[in-house]
């Protein structure tokens, strides 16, 4: 059978490490497939062109990536550019020239996959994605496929590295974020400008990508609630651990019977669970669904080589699947696209969850009572107290973990907490999630 052909756009890291695994692993994947996989096209940057030349020199090398869409010399464009400027023009473009495509890109689909979905469905190709979300473990085929005798009740994620190891820094050795942070960047992990990791966003594209794939809905990236970790203070780490629970950055997405909820928030886990062990740059998936219960998925999120792994792998399903007709290949959001819907999802003050509060006040007789009442009347009892003196003899912080209430509860009582004459700062909050099997 003949090859075929690869136009790779951007040779970065991951495009490096996607040509790497092609060539040494090419005898492998031929064994696997049947035939030969051939990067043919390059398009990068004019100082890229010396590293394309070495990893795949029978390749031509442009520096205009429109052109390379539209080659009749490329059957699979492999976007691998990131953002959503000249690759949501570049993926649409390919699309529209009948070229099947594999991204990595979390932040086009999140944003623009129903768009991009609905074109290739028109053009009858194929958009592949596995290395968008969690590097190079397979959640995407495990949603799509693995679990589809399944309804997917809930997933949990711990889908952002760079956060996860500021997280676990913090924890082990007790730094202030900012320490942490600059450590990070240091070793590579995070981004001159971090904002997209530690405040969520790359996460939050990632569990908007699993929403739509476990519950049957368009994207809606703007359904999702978003808050970092760069506001976390490391006492509030040692005090979870006092409580029995770590905090990590997760993203969350629940079916309920108000609807679906969608989230990206610092959550205390308790120390039992296994993503709660889940330590520095790596990710892991939890999963629960009707008949096979829990599942959780382990493994590196990022990195030339875990990555390119994973967009192989979906060059190799498309090659697997070129010559079948559409009702033969599994549906780009899981579902058959007549049965994908709109739902509802339900606003961060309408979720259930425990809440972890710190609260710094007078050291004096009545204010715990005070606290206590305020908490009664919204109908929130408490779980688990500690409290410690700070900053002088006049001065105590108040760490409470209450039992599950509503959000919009919680809020209503640490708006009274604070106008309290006896508090002196803002109270911080942080949900909590049991992860019961």
């Amino acid at each position: 059978m003949e090859a075929i052909r690869i136009g790779l756009l951007g040779i970065g890291t991951v495009g490096g490490g996607t040509a790497q695994v092609l060539r040494d692993n090419a005898q492998e994947i031929s064994r696997r497939l049947g035939r030969d996989i051939r990067i043919t096209e390059v398009a990068g940057r004019e100082r890229d062109r010396e590293k394309a030349q070495e990893l795949c020199p029978e390749a031509e090398f442009t520096t205009q990536p429109e052109t390379l869409v539209s080659s009749p010399n490329v059957d699979v464009v492999v976007e691998l550019f990131g953002g959503t400027g000249a690759a949501k023009d570049l993926v649409l473009s390919a699309i529209a020239n009948g070229k099947h495509v594999v991204t990595a890109n979390k932040k086009l689909l999140a944003e623009y996959g129903n768009e991009i979905f609905a074109l290739a469905e028109n053009k009858n190709v194929m958009v592949q994605f596995e290395a968008a979300v969690a590097g190079g473990i397979p959640i995407i085929k495990a949603l799509r496929e693995g679990l589809a005798a399944n309804n997917i009740q809930s997933i949990a994620g711990i889908i952002n590295g760079t956060s996860n190891f500021i997280l676990t820094e913090m924890r082990e050795k007790g730094s202030a974020f900012a320490d942490v942070l600059k450590q990070a960047q240091e070793l590579g992990y995070a981004e001159a400008d971090p904002t997209f990791d530690i405040e969520g966003h790359d996460a939050a594209h990632k569990i908007t990508i699993m929403s739509a794939l476990a519950f049957g809905t368009p994207l809606n990236f703007n359904a999702c609630y978003l808050e970092g970790i760069s506001r976390l203070d490391s006492r509030d780490i040692k005090y979870a651990e006092e409580l029995g629970y770590r905090i990590k950055l997760l993203g969350i997405t629940r079916k309920t019977d108000k609807g679906i909820e969608l989230r990206v928030h610092p959550t205390l886990l308790p120390e039992s669970r296994l993503l709660a062990n889940v330590n520095g740059v790596m990710n892991a998936v939890r999963v629960k669904a009707d008949m096979v219960g829990e599942t959780l998925y382990y493994g590196p999120g990022a990195g030339a080589l875990p990555t390119a792994s994973a967009v192989v792998a979906d060059i190799v399903d498309i090659c697997r699947l070129i010559s079948a007709d559409a009702e033969h290949r599994v549906p780009h959001l899981a579902f058959k696209s007549g049965k994908v819907s709109a739902q509802q999802f339900v606003g961060i003050e309408e979720i259930s969850s425990s809440y972890y509060l710190r609260v710094q006040a007078a050291d004096q007789a009545g204010v715990l009572a005070s606290i206590a009442d305020i908490l009664a009347r919204q109908n929130i009892s408490i779980e688990a107290l500690i409290q410690k003196g700070v900053l002088d003899t006049k001065q105590a912080e108040i760490v409470i973990l209450t039992h599950g209430t509503v959000e919009k509860y919680i809020q209503a009582a640490i708006e009274a907490i604070e106008a309290l004459p006896t508090v002196s700062s803002p109270v911080t909050m942080i949900r909590m999630e049991p992860l019961h099997g």
